[in-house]
Order: C-alpha cells, then sequence, then structure tokens
C-alpha cells in the first residue's frame, strides 16, 4: 500500500472539555485508524482489480450469465434434468 501524504489538521476542542463526558482517546484513534486503512486498502484492491471487473462484465454482455435459463425459468421446471 502507498504511504499517503501527511495532512495537519486542527482540533479546535480543549482536551478537558473532550475528558469531561469519559472519552477514550485511544479507543476512538484505534477505531479512526483501522477505519482509514480498511478504506484505503478497499480503495487500493478496487483500483487493482478494476480491470478484471471491466473484463468480467465485457464476458457478461457478450455470452450472458451462465446459469441464466435456471435464474429465469421457474423453479421445479429449471432443475429437471
Amino acid at each position: 500500500m502507498s504511504q499517503a501524504p501527511a495532512h495537519r489538521r486542527t482540533i479546535s476542542i480543549t482536551l478537558d472539555a473532550a475528558y469531561a463526558p469519559g472519552l477514550n482517546f485511544s479507543a476512538l484513534a484505534d477505531a479512526a485508524l483501522r477505519r482509514a486503512v480498511a478504506e484505503a486498502r478497499q480503495k487500493e484492491w478496487r483500483t487493482t482489480n478494476a480491470a478484471a471487473f471491466a473484463a468480467q462484465a465485457r464476458w457478461y454482455e457478450t455470452h450472458g450469465h451462465p446459469l441464466s435459463e435456471i435464474i429465469a425459468g421457474s423453479a421445479p421446471d429449471a432443475w429437471k434434468p
């Protein structure tokens, strides 16, 4: 995964005000970082696999879904040999 550039953020709440409700900064930071990493990995995975998704879509457009007769048919008739 590529390294994202660092961004500076200004915090506009005082730490005393934030501690008053009993917030756990470590848990909040951990959850935010886990979410950010998961989103970055998902975005990278989608970008990396975009060509495969496009190829699969083209194949379906050309050939149709391989199970379309079973999926489109009525259940009792579709499964008869």
